[in-house]
């Protein structure tokens, strides 16, 4: 794991979802820059998971390479299902989804370092 592009990855997810919080509030649908915002977050964790699975193949693996790998895959996941929610739902509720799910990514995200460094 990269601790660089790890911390990077949490610092965008919190200012993203601060972004998404302040668009629910002033009752807003899901615009583009929350759209871009979220895939260039999707890009940063394709980033992540590339290189968690190449370092994972190429024998650095944590103990718990099942869980890392489970990891992995959920937060490349949840920005794509993140965004086709929130573009579904055209009330101040699609922002708030996709906050919920940017504040999700940090908290996986420190996971993963917390996996690869083998703190339980």
């Amino acid at each position: 794991m990269i601790g660089g592009l790890a911390t990077a990855l949490i610092i965008g997810a919190l200012l993203l979802a601060a972004v998404c919080v302040i668009v629910a509030i002033r009752n807003r649908a899901m615009g583009v820059v929350l759209l871009v915002g979220l895939g260039v977050l999707e890009l940063g964790l394709l980033v992540q998971a590339g290189i968690g699975v190449a370092k994972v193949v190429g024998g650095q693996s944590p103990h718990e390479t099942a869980t890392f790998i489970g990891y992995l895959a959920g937060t490349v996941v949840i920005p794509p299902v993140a965004a086709l929610w929130a573009l579904a739902e055209r009330t101040r509720w699609g922002p708030a989804v996709a906050a919920v799910a940017c504040f999700a990514i940090p908290v996986m995200v420190g996971r993963l370092l917390q996996i690869w460094q083998g703190t339980p």
